[in-house]
């Protein structure tokens, strides 16, 4: 293999997950990946992790259990899976996603099928959802590429060609060359990271009003007592990790009934499978009341509809138009690298690290202290090379944060 994996499997144990001596690791990844899987299994080990637990899955098959398997028996979620989840999050410990996208892959099932399907699987594991969205543990997710991935992103390239094209973009997105440190330039990033988040949550923010020439023009609420955070995140014992890698972000929690205004979605949404294209939304009161899209309007739906707190905003991230992944300038067809590339929004829950003292909050406190709840979290990009924004302190000032499309404070 390429040098560059085991450099890549190192960054995800120690700056993704952070293992440490004596944690349980729980890899899942698709079937393609089992080389990979297999540094990242050696890697853990080599920092003392007590058992490493691989969760195995394939979008293929997956695709092939929509078109054979019976909707009331494929939203059956058995009880040795729920029982897995629980014993791996009993034992505190520590999820390594892997994926390689298909875009598209689901794009020709039924949505009401992946739907009801989806709305069960989301049941069946919500007991669990707190571990990851308050970092009682920590996770990371990484991606590989795939040949029919990086056929959809480079259309002029087939095969391995392709294939390389897209690695070597995977590579540069998280920092990883041949003869770098990239666990030492990611303790870099990391910091830079952190001063944005400090700027924010110095001027405490009551609100931002977003505009840009193809018509976003909203006003998100901001909910009192809020963190930015971004790059790494320490767990509630204190253990640093990076959730996403790669990560341009910093972000923080809108309040539920604050957003007014519409947005127009710049890059396409993977949603169950399918490729949400040239989309807009319009919120009251903080309710996505009206949408649309031109493509896969029926998943739009899906999302917006899932469940009662899936037609508001949990997350509100900030990301200059001229950034590393953006200005690479191609669109993955993937929420891990496009939202890095753009600024984004999140229909469904908020994470409770945003609020101060939100990892102590039961549901129904995060939700009276204008946190939202859902079993859903799914990020859509908005940003663009135009967008300015303006924020409003609760002493009434207006501080310009963004112009033509980057920081300015």
């Amino acid at each position: 293999m390429d040098n560059r994996y085991q450099k890549y499997a190192e960054l995800a144990i120690k700056q993704g997950v952070n293992i440490q001596k004596g944690q349980m690791l729980v890899i899942s990844a698709p079937v393609e990946a089992f080389e990979f899987v297999r540094l990242c299994t050696l890697e853990a080990y080599k920092v003392g992790a007590s058992i490493v637990d691989v969760v195995w899955n394939d979008d293929l098959i997956t695709k092939l259990h929509y078109e054979h398997v019976e909707t009331d028996l494929l939203k059956k979620v058995s009880p040795w899976e729920i029982e897995r989840r629980k014993e791996a999050v009993d034992a505190k410990c520590a999820f390594l996603n892997i994926r390689s996208s298909i875009p598209g892959n689901l794009k020709h099932i039924d949505p009401n099928k992946l739907q009801e399907v989806n709305l069960e699987v989301s049941k069946a594991m919500e007991p669990f959802r707190y571990y990851t969205m308050s970092n009682v543990g920590q996770w990371s997710i990484v991606a590989l590429p795939n040949v029919t991935w990086a056929e959809t992103i480079f259309k002029n390239l087939k095969g391995e060609e392709a294939a390389t094209a897209l690695r070597d973009a995977i590579f540069k997105s998280v920092r990883i060359t041949e003869d770098n440190d990239p666990v030492k330039e990611w303790d870099e990033h990391n910091l830079e990271l952190r001063k944005h988040n400090d700027t924010l949550n110095n001027y405490n923010f009551k609100s931002l009003h977003f505009q840009n020439g193809i018509g976003t023009d909203l006003v998100v609420g901001l909910v009192e007592n809020h963190i930015w955070a971004g790059g790494c995140d320490p767990t509630l014992g204190g253990i640093e990790f990076n959730p996403n890698m790669p990560t341009e972000e910093t972000f923080t929690t809108p309040l539920r009934t604050g957003v007014n205004g519409i947005v127009y979605g710049t890059k396409p949404l993977n949603y169950q499978g399918k490729l949400i294209e040239n989309f807009w939304i319009k919120f009251k009161d903080g309710k996505a009341v009206e949408y649309h899209a031109e493509k896969q309007e029926d998943a739009l739906s899906n999302l917006i509809n899932l469940d009662e707190g899936s037609c508001y905003l949990g997350e509100v991230a900030l990301i200059s138009h001229d950034s590393p992944i953006s200005n690479m300038n191609i669109l993955f067809y993937d929420t891990l690298f496009d939202e890095n590339a753009s600024c984004h929004l999140a229909l469904g829950a908020a994470y409770s690290n945003n609020i101060k003292n939100g990892e102590n909050m039961t549901k129904e406190e995060l939700l009276a202290h204008g946190c939202n709840v859902s079993m859903a979290h799914s990020d859509f990009m908005f940003g663009s090379s135009d967008m300015n924004i303006v924020g409003t302190t609760h002493d009434n000032q207006e501080i310009q944060i963004f112009k033509d499309g980057n920081f300015c404070i």
